[in-house]
C-alpha cells in the first residue's frame, strides 16, 4: 500500500514512472564511478526513468515576460533526482541530461526534494547514499507529529473550545466617501437648497433652448 501511495504522489508531480519497477528507486553504489553521458543513458533505461527525461526535455519552451532578458529565457519540467554519497564522477555523467539534477545525501534539501512547495520529486538513490540516511538522520532526530489528531477543522468547532473562546467580532465596513460635486444625493445632505438651485439651472436651460428654437 505504502508503495502504491508513493508512485500515485510522484505521479500526480509530473513525473513519469510507469516503467520504474519500485519505489524508492535504488540502485547499486557502483553507480557513483560512471563518468560518461551514454552510460548514464543506459542505466536510466534500464531503471524506466529515461522517459521522465524524454518529458522534461520536451517541456523546455520560451519564458514568458521579461525574464527571457534576465539570463533565464527558457523553462523546463523537473526530471529525476539523483543522490548519492561520494561524487567519483556521477556528476560528469548526469550533468548533461535535460531535467536531471545531483545532489549529495549529506546536503538534503526542500529546494530539490520539494521544488515549488510540491511534493512528489522522483527520486533515484544510489545504495551508498540510501544506507547513509541512518547515519545522517537517527531514529531519535526524525521528525515526529505534533498533534494526534490531524483534523483541525474538528478541533476548532469542538465544543471544548468553542466554549472559552471569544466570541467573533462583528465587523464593520468603511463607508466610501461620496464626492457631493459628482452626487445629488449626498450635495443635497450638505446644502439642502443645492436641489432647487439644480431644479431651476435645469428649467432656465430649458427655457433658452426653447427660445432659440422659435427665433429659428
Amino acid at each position: 500500500k505504502q508503495w502504491y501511495q508513493r508512485r500515485v504522489a510522484i505521479t500526480a508531480g509530473g513525473h513519469k514512472v510507469d516503467k520504474v519497477a519500485e519505489v524508492p528507486c535504488v540502485i547499486e553504489a557502483g553507480v557513483e564511478a560512471i563518468s560518461k553521458t551514454k552510460q548514464a543513458v543506459n542505466l536510466l533505461k534500464a531503471v524506466g526513468a529515461y522517459d521522465d527525461v524524454e518529458k522534461a526535455k520536451e517541456s523546455k519552451k520560451v519564458r514568458t515576460g521579461v525574464g527571457k532578458i534576465r539570463n533565464r529565457r527558457h523553462t523546463m519540467r523537473k526530471g529525476p533526482l539523483i543522490i548519492y554519497k561520494e561524487d567519483q564522477g556521477i556528476t560528469k555523467a548526469f550533468r548533461n541530461l535535460p531535467g536531471v539534477t545531483l545532489l549529495c545525501v549529506t546536503r538534503l534539501n526542500l529546494l530539490h526534494l520539494a521544488p515549488g512547495g510540491h511534493l512528489g520529486r522522483f527520486c533515484i538513490w544510489t545504495e551508498s547514499a540510501f544506507k547513509a540516511l541512518n547515519d545522517i538522520y537517527p531514529s531519535n532526530t526524525l521528525p515526529r507529529d505534533m498533534m494526534k489528531n490531524a483534523d483541525l477543522t474538528r478541533i476548532i468547532n469542538s465544543d471544548e473550545i468553542q466554549r472559552v473562546v471569544r466570541p467573533a467580532k462583528e465587523q464593520r465596513r468603511a463607508s466610501i466617501k461620496k464626492n457631493p460635486l459628482k452626487n445629488i444625493n449626498v450635495m443635497v445632505r450638505l446644502n439642502p437648497y443645492a436641489k432647487i438651485a439644480k431644479r431651476a439651472a435645469t428649467l432656465a436651460l430649458l427655457k433658452r433652448a426653447k427660445a432659440r428654437a422659435v427665433v429659428s
